[in-house]
């Protein structure tokens, strides 16, 4: 009997198992705008209709797709270290530009909402510049990080514009 009861389990999470395995650079380059889901859907349900998903995968996320397309868009620069589409964090790698190869920045982009909300959006930026012994962690403009969030709020309101029109 025993032995019947553990075969059935085995059974069923093999049937629970899924070949399909992307990583996230696949997911995100897959990644596209999806249908707006409403925000009364069955595991949402104190949503007020302004819930966006993105469909990567067949896997609907928990970010809002404008916010998420946008900050891609916007960070597209500078090569990308971590992409987390499910929980909504972007972080770059270390990136230097040809006409200052003394400094360097980095970005974390957090979207933290399945609205389309300023509120939604965080960008921390992060600057070393070279020393004779290595890199030293050196301070950002505070301006940077406003004018980043600003950027990305704007590429996600164009795009909410060109998918509603």
């Amino acid at each position: 009997m025993r032995i019947l009861l553990i075969a059935t389990c085995v059974f069923l999470l093999a049937a629970c198992a899924s070949n399909n395995v992307q990583d996230a650079g696949s997911q995100t380059a897959a990644a596209e705008i999806g249908n707006a889901s409403s925000g009364g859907s069955w595991w949402w349900p104190f949503g007020d209709g302004e819930a966006t998903s993105i469909t990567a995968g067949g896997i609907e996320l928990g970010v809002n797709a404008y916010l998420w397309r946008a900050t891609l868009d916007t960070l597209n620069f500078m090569p990308l270290s971590s992409v987390d589409p499910i929980g909504g964090v972007i972080i770059t790698d270390w990136y230097s530009t040809p006409e200052n190869p003394t400094e360097q920045m980095k970005v974390t982009a957090y979207v933290t909402d399945r609205r389309l909300r300023a509120d939604a959006l965080r960008v921390s930026v992060f600057r070393q510049v070279q020393s004779p012994n290595g890199w030293v962690d050196a301070v950002v403009n505070p301006d940077t990080s406003l004018r980043l969030e600003n950027a990305v709020l704007t590429r996600a309101r164009e795009l909410y514009i060109s998918n509603v029109q």
